[in-house]
Formats: structure tokens, sequence, C-alpha cells
């Protein structure tokens, strides 16, 4: 009986008023004396509470000496209020989005250590509703290869660059043969991610000097563009790079060795 008052005060009714209404569904019609016993509580607060139940329409006075009190149906009580809860839903979907101030930004949030970041990429693949953009190491693809491939059979456009040669059998995949080449990707594993172009997140995954890895969350709009611009450009480059390696190993020698003393000493 507890787990039944504590479920009428969460949809809006007081202590009060759910002890008042579940004795009057023991016994009806009742005096205001009779439902006081019944429901434990003082006899001046229960005419309080029968007076307010009825201004709610959920008690039905007699009109009679001595007053006597009727509860509505209790699936007439929860069908009035699953459409008081519903409609109230509804309204507040329509209408929170338009508090923000116009300067407004979306906050850019941490967040720490690998099964956190492994769960938040696992929740953002699983709110995508368009597309997946991710760039990412095989250690890690092993976690959310389910997430991904469920995605794609949900008919979302699937596209991932692989930092390493790892099996992929469903998407539109990107091998990035230029990792080892560049010094400053060795300080450990990371992962770029964008859904839908409204939420991303990128960071290190697996830090070589073992400390706590990160990754920044973000839906700011300016961000997310900037990630999945990142992997885009990637996938641009490796596509040149497949189509082309004749030409490449012309102009920039093995490896890119030129382009890369050009951009990077």
């Amino acid at each position: 009986m507890d787990e039944i008052i504590i479920k009428l005060k969460e949809i809006g009714l007081n202590e009060y008023q759910s002890k008042v209404y579940v004795a009057l569904l023991k016994k009806y019609p009742a005096t205001g004396y009779e439902i006081s016993k019944i429901a434990n509580i003082p006899q001046s607060r229960t005419y309080d509470t029968l007076k307010s139940l009825e201004s709610l329409h959920i008690a039905i006075a007699s009109g009679t000496n001595p007053v006597t009190y009727t509860p509505i149906k209790p699936k007439e009580l929860t069908k009035r209020y699953k459409r008081k809860i519903d409609s109230a839903i509804e309204f507040l979907d329509k209408k929170l989005p338009d508090v923000k101030e116009e300067t407004y930004t979306e906050p850019i949030l941490t967040v720490s250590g690998k099964t956190k970041i492994l769960e938040k990429a696992i929740e953002l693949i699983q709110s995508a509703k368009k597309n997946v953009y991710i760039s990412i190491f095989a250690q890690d693809f092993k976690h959310l290869e389910q997430y991904l491939l469920d995605a794609y059979n949900r008919g979302l456009d699937v596209k991932i660059v692989k930092y390493d040669n790892f099996i992929c059998n469903f998407g539109r995949t990107f091998v990035h043969l230029g990792i080892p080449l560049l010094e400053h990707y060795k300080i450990g594993k990371f992962i770029f991610l964008t859904v839908d172009n409204d939420e991303g997140l990128f960071g290190i995954t697996d830090n070589q000097k073992n400390e706590n890895p990160e990754v920044t969350w973000t839906k700011n709009p300016e961000i997310v563009f900037l990630i999945k611009a990142f992997m885009v450009h990637d996938m641009y480059l490796i596509d040149i790079g497949e189509n082309f390696p004749e030409q490449l190993r012309y102009f920039y020698g093995a490896g890119l060795k030129k382009l890369r003393d050009k951009i990077l000493h």
C-alpha cells in the first residue's frame, strides 16, 4: 500500500490526498469521520483533504447530511493524469529548446577513463539517426563494432577511417596508412566520432604515458563541424592515395617524405 501512496504522490497528489483517495477506494460512500479512521490521519486534515479532492474532481460529495464522498474510478484517475502528463511533456518538448538565450553556446565537456569514453561513444552511435563518421584504432573498434554494425543495419551512413588495417565488412572504410609516420601520434591511441552533424567526441583512448585517457565531447555545432571536417579531409586524401599511388610517389617520394618534410619541418 505504501508503494501506491508513493506513486500517487509522483503523479501530483500530496500525501494526505493519496491516503484519502486510497481510503475512499476501500469504502465508499463514506463520511469524513470514516475516512479519517481508514486512512489513519487526523479528522481535521481529512475534511480539508476531501475538499481539495472535490475541487480536483477526484472525490464527489453526496449533498446529504452527513456528507458522504465517493471516489472516481482508478481507471479514470490514471487516464486523466496520463493525459495531463503527456500534454505537459509535449509542451515542454516544443518550448524548452526555445528557452536558451540567443548567446547560448553548447558546452565542451571532458569524459575521463577508458570505460566512460567507450560508453559515451556507444551512446552517441545508438542515438544516431542519419550518419556516423568515426576514425578509430582496432583495439577500440572491437568494443564498438556491434553498435556500428547495428547503425549500418538501421540504414545509417557509416564511414570509418581505420588507423590500423583491421577487418570491417560493413560501411565505407578508409585505411589511414600515414599514422606511423607522424611523431605526434605516438602519444597513444585516439578516436574521432560525429553523429548526424549534431554531436561529437575526440581525444585519447589509450595514453602511452599510462595517464588517465580523456576525450572531449560536445554538441557545439562549430566543434562538431571541425571534428567531421578533420575526418572528411583524411577520407579525401586516403581515396586520392588509393587511386593515384604512382603519381603521389613521383611528386612526393616514398611515404610522402617530401610532403612531410615540407609541412612538418
